[in-house]
């Protein structure tokens, strides 16, 4: 098997066993990204099959793995492998003993204590492993902002990482978002001025009044700033993005256990002035509710993104929707 790598930009994600550990969906999922990538690029008509651990029982993956009449190529990933049943762990160990010709094997494990056996026998099996930890450090946030950036190709000033990084908050995904719609849209260096004008400033403050007068359930205020908004030229992408994080702290904190502000803000990556406005926003939501706003930000998204012809109509359903959504469990 190939050699046991620490990072994504391995040379080789076409090694037999790929294990991906940490708690960072979005690291994980670029780890996943990167093997189908790679053998779809090799193969083009690759077999992926992506299962959660509750989806992989005994025998599955023996069937999975089986020779196929036609050799191909496959690529078989398995999420939170540390949850898997005793019966399938010894299954995915005697695989790993002698893995088959032609197939990937990614396990996505969260490390720590549950399921340690299966991430000590991957990795004794001299699995390719990429860490994907949990950013939970300003500094490693900052970090990754300015790998966002070199990745893409394009210089920011540390000024300018630093004041994303304060503008966005703790969420990656958020921030390779905002990474890539700067790049998108600026020529040359960004710097600090830049961030100021998509992510800080009045246009945070407007877009973050539309995002949260729409999650209270409050439409025509919402769309009243919606209006304004736009027409003092904030960028539709960043009342979509306000929207965005307005809806999913509410299913942050929904989920979550009860806590002191402090003690939630660190589990969830908030401020605690955060929590205590979330808490009031919550009255009325539902986990459906929750699910419905987030499918209608990100159409709205792909509208104002060049999936639509009219971004401000865009803009306007999902307000809306939102508003829509934050009402429902008041009935």
């Amino acid at each position: 098997m190939a050699r046991k790598t620490d990072t994504a930009d391995s040379s080789d994600p076409l090694a037999p066993l790929t294990l991906a550990v940490g708690q960072e969906d979005l690291l994980l999922d670029r780890a996943v990204q990167q093997v189908v990538a790679a053998a779809r690029a090799a193969d083009a008509d690759t077999d992926v099959r992506d299962l959660t651990s509750d989806q992989l029982q005994p025998g599955t993956l023996a069937e999975l793995t089986s020779p196929s009449l036609f050799a191909e190529r496959k690529v078989v990933i398995v999420r939170n492998a540390q949850d898997l049943p005793a019966d399938t762990i010894k299954d995915v160990k005697a695989y790993l003993g002698a893995p088959a010709e032609e197939i990937t094997l990614v396990l996505l494990h969260a490390g720590g204590a549950k399921g340690k056996g299966l991430l000590d026998a991957a990795r004794k099996a001299g699995a390719r492993e990429v860490a994907c930890p949990k950013m939970t450090k300003p500094a490693d946030r900052l970090s990754f902002v300015r790998s966002e950036f070199r990745t893409l190709g394009r210089s920011a000033t540390p000024e300018a990482c630093q004041a994303l990084v304060d503008a966005i908050g703790s969420d990656l995904r958020e921030l390779a978002s905002a990474v890539s719609q700067l790049v998108a849209d600026i020529e040359g260096t960004i710097d600090e001025a830049v961030v100021g004008r998509y992510y800080t400033g009045r246009a945070e403050a407007s877009s973050f009044t539309v995002a949260d007068r729409a999650v209270e359930g409050r439409a025509a205020e919402a769309l009243e700033a919606l209006r304004w908004s736009l027409s003092t030229g904030v960028a539709p992408v960043m009342i979509t993005s306000a929207l965005a994080q307005g809806v999913r702290a509410i299913g942050k904190l929904s989920s979550a256990r009860g806590g002191r502000p402090a003690d939630l803000a660190r589990e969830l990556g908030m401020p605690p002035w955060k929590i205590d406005r979330v808490r009031q926003q919550m009255r009325g939501w539902t986990p459906d509710g929750v699910a419905a706003a987030l499918t209608a930000v990100a159409a709205a998204d792909a509208g104002v993104k060049g999936g639509g012809d009219d971004p401000e109509y865009a803009l306007e359903k999902a307000v809306v929707a939102v508003a829509r959504a934050a009402r429902a469990g008041r009935r």
